[in-house]
This record gives C-alpha cells, structure tokens and sequence, in this order.
C-alpha cells in the first residue's frame, strides 16, 4: 500500500476544526437482510444537495453470505490517528470494518470511490474465535494504534462460556491481533465503549448474553432484572477496569456510551432502554469527581405512553402502555445537543446539554411508533421507530434510520417490514424538522441500521486537543 506523505484531510485536530470541514457528500449506511436468509450489505447515499440523486441509494454492494446481521460499524482510520500516541498519522480514512454480530464475521469494504465501493477483505469467524476467545463482534472504534471492537459473546458455541470483551486488529492489515483486556474487573457482558484519549480512559456499557438478543428479548429476564445496568470506567493504556457503577438494576440495558467530544472534559452519557419498575426510558451523565473516582447521575427521564392492550404487541399487552425504549444516543461536536432515539414511543429528542447535569428538552420529532405508526411528512409511513441515529459535523443536520435488530424488530413490530432512513434540520437555536425532500426507502428485504458519514460523523472521530 502507497501511503500518503501526509494527513488524511479528514483528520481533525479538534472538535472545532472538524465542525468547519467542506460538508458529507455521502452517508454508508448498513442494510440488514429482513432474516437469517437474506444478505446483508452496504449502501451508499447521495447526500449533495445540487446532485440530481440526492437522497437516493447511487450504490450498493450485497455481501455473498447469510445471516450475518449487520449492525455497527466503523472507520479503519480517524482523527484519533493525530494522538502524540500514534504511529499513524498518514493512514487514509478509507475503510469500513462491518462486523456480523450473528454470524462473528467481519467485512472489511474500501469506500475510497464511494461510488465504487467494494470488499477489500472477509475476516471468517473461525479466525475470530481462534485469536480472541471472543464472538458476536459489535462496535468499532479508530484508536491510535490500531482498531478496536467490542464483542457481545465469549467462548462456546452460544457465546456464554467465557466473558465477552474488546479486541484489537491491525489497522492496515486487519489481521486481528488480540485481547484488550489485562484485567477485566466485575466487567462480564458488554456493548458499546469509547474513550477520552489525552485523559487515558475508557467507558463500557453492557446489553446483554447472547441468548438473551439473539432470538429477540426474553421477558423472563427482563422482569428479573437480568439484562446489563453496570458502566465501566479503564484505564486505556494499562488495559484494566479501575471503577465499575451499577446504575441499578432496574435500569435494564446501558447501552449508548456518548462521552463529551472536547477532550478537555471529563463527562459523557449513557443510555438505557428501559426503567422496569416504570417503563420508563433514562439517560445517566457520568463524570469524574474532584477526587478522581467516577460518579453517574440520572439527568433525563421519559415516560411511556398508555395505550390500549389491543393495539400492542404480545410482549407489551400486559402493561397497557409503549415504552419509550432509548436504543441510541448521539451528542454534537460542540457538546450542545444531545439527541435520544426513543424507539418504542416513535420519537426523536433534542436536548441541550450545556449543562450536562440539567439537560433541557429542545427539539422533538415524531415518527412511526408502536401503536401510533405517525407518517412521514411526504406522507408515506416510517416503520418501527427512530433508531440509529447520526448528526453531521456541523450539527446542522440530523440523520435516522429505523432497524434496531430483525428479532426484535419482529417482536415489537410484527406486522411490519421494511428499511427507511430520514433527516432533520436543526434551527438556529434547536429544534428539528424533518426535510420533507429527505425519505429512503430501502431495498425489499433489507433493513436499515447503523449510519456513517463520509469524513466522519459525531459518533466516529475521537479528538486529541482541545478547540481554540
């Protein structure tokens, strides 16, 4: 490979600076097959406003093998690679790592030419088992030295004889290297992680084992408070799990872990699906005290909406009500906005969060939902609800689509199948509206998942210095 003699013009130095780059072109976004028998795949999506397919799918590339259940998905190469730490510094932000979080196989795709986008390399899962003791690959993230993934299943064929963990792969080879872990602590489920790099730690947050996903939730464990509700504060460099928080047991499922983009800041979000003494959906700030130990806060509650048992899923009957379900969370790069995808309710948040301890409701959509299924502005239907969800570097513009994960998708939404992604604007002082002109509807058979926008997006770069 010919590297570039110097830095991907993608690569900010700060939050800032990445605010003021030339604008997407293209959004990568992930199509799941409907079921085990479909493939998945990548689209790319026309995003130039003066381009005569704007908003459309201009490409797309199927994946030969089934049952691979695309889910999140990263970059080989980002701003991170500016760390002092790095040995990086002239790798291209040119590949996407697309993990199967059903099958353990990871997809490499070269997205140099969006619009010739392709696969560079197929990791078969036999290698992942083989070099990690890890399974069900899910979150990506760009690190100095090299790409980091979450996992969601250890060893064994169901994935719960050993704990799941984080695992590191060459970021120009993508051979896979090894365990993250030195000493895992009380950690033992996992889901998403990000990191602070110039203050040298990391946060994870945990969903669930695989049997209790895979084949949609299980309400037994659900009502006996199984699923994950710990967060996990390391220290990057040493490798170890210094702090773990149990935010409650009732808090079931910690997902979306959002720390402040200014690396100058020692606080961020997480997350969680579901309150189950109320239904309700939650978000913690978490933070480092005065005496360097962590701490977490519940900041911003939701609460579910009653309905009657007859337009409910089987899963819901019984409490009369929607919950909101927060299944994904996304903050500005200028730590202003943070926006909570509540999936049940068929809603998307806008919150203020110049004071991460007392957010204020900004902005609210509504869209699809369970028992409200609210149309489109265009006037066509948005199945499920707001899902994935992803802002420009701008913050002007915000981007959602609607799969959470097909088992589920089917549990909470039987009657309805389909991939959609839409838009909003953001007004001058918050706020969003959908852009009537924006609509996707997806490919038969696929849905629609995880988003990434060319040169990075607010939930893709993790920054090294501080904004001037």
């Amino acid at each position: 490979m010919n590297k570039p003699m110097k830095p991907d013009p993608t690569f900010h130095a700060s939050p800032k600076l990445a605010m003021q780059a030339p604008v997407e072109n293209f959004a990568f976004t992930i199509m799941l097959g409907k079921d085990a028998s479909q493939h998945d795949g990548l689209a790319v999506i026309d995003l130039r406003k003066d381009s005569q397919t704007y908003g459309e799918i201009v490409h797309q590339v199927m994946v030969p093998t089934t049952g691979d259940e695309f889910h999140h998905f990263g970059w080989n190469a980002c701003s991170s690679s500016l760390s002092p730490l790095s040995g990086h510094a002239f790798l291209e932000r040119r590949y996407l790592i697309v993990p199967g979080i059903r099958s353990s196989r990871i997809y490499i795709f070269d997205v140099k030419e969006p619009l010739e986008a392709k696969i560079h390399k197929v990791i078969e899962p036999e290698e992942v088992f083989a070099k990690t003791g890890y399974s069900r690959p899910h979150t990506i993230h760009c690190g100095p030295e090299g790409i980091y993934v979450s996992t969601l299943g250890g060893s064994g064929e169901d994935g719960t004889e050993s704990p799941p963990g984080i695992f590191i792969m060459d970021c120009e080879t993508f051979d896979i290297i090894g365990r993250y872990e030195m000493d895992r602590g009380q950690q033992d489920k996992h889901y998403d992680f990000w990191w602070n790099l110039p203050q040298d730690y990391m946060v994870s947050s945990e969903w669930g084992l695989p049997p209790q996903f895979e084949n949609g939730v299980v309400p037994e464990d659900l009502l006996s408070n199984k699923y994950g509700h710990s967060i996990h504060f390391w220290d990057l460099r040493a490798r170890k799990n210094i702090q773990t928080i149990d935010l409650g047991e009732n808090y079931q499922m910690a997902l979306e872990i959002r720390p402040a983009h200014d690396p100058t800041k020692s606080y961020g979000f997480c997350g969680v699906v579901v309150d189950t003494t109320n239904l309700q959906g939650a978000i913690f700030t978490w933070w480092r005290g005065d005496d360097g130990t962590w701490q977490a806060k519940k900041v911003i509650t939701i609460d579910p909406r009653p309905e009657d048992p007859e337009n409910l899923p089987d899963l819901l009957k019984g409490f009369s009500a929607v919950p909101p379900l927060v299944t994904d969370i996304d903050l500005s790069l200028d730590d202003k906005y943070l926006y909570v995808a509540c999936w049940g309710l068929g809603e998307m948040h806008q919150y203020d969060v110049s004071d991460p301890f007392n957010p204020v409701l900004a902005g609210k959509v509504e869209l699809g939902g369970i028992a409200r299924e609210t149309n489109h502005p265009n006037g066509k239907e948005f199945l499920y609800g707001p899902q994935m969800v992803e802002v420009s570097r701008d913050g002007k513009r915000v981007y959602w689509t609607n799969s959470l994960y097909s088992t589920w998708d089917d549990q909470f939404y039987p009657h309805q199948e389909g991939g959609q992604m839409v838009m909003a604007n953001v007004g001058e002082n918050g706020g969003l509206t959908l852009d009537p002109n924006f609509y996707i509807n997806f490919p038969e058979n696929t849905r629609a998942h995880q988003i990434r926008l060319e040169g990075g997006d607010c939930s893709t770069d993790s920054f090294c210095y501080p904004s001037v």
